[in-house]
């Protein structure tokens, strides 16, 4: 999933979030249109969330924030 970023001045817009570059990056002419000429935008991959694979002695790292698998 990626994440449409938009810094203009002291503004950062968060927009999103989109499954394709594809569709961030049509999306982007549109957002664009209520920015100033000097907005900085930056098209963000977002990272997978970790997966419960990865224990300690038994454990999960995510113990009590997971639901328990059934």
């Amino acid at each position: 999933m990626y994440l449409l970023i938009i810094k203009d001045g002291l503004l950062t817009r968060y927009i999103g979030p989109y499954f394709t570059t594809r569709e961030a990056s049509s999306d982007l002419q549109r957002v664009l249109s209520s920015c100033s000429n000097r907005a900085n935008w930056q098209i963000h991959a977002l990272e997978k969330t970790c997966s419960n694979k990865f224990s300690i002695k038994g454990k999960s790292n995510f113990e009590g924030y997971l639901p328990k698998a059934s």
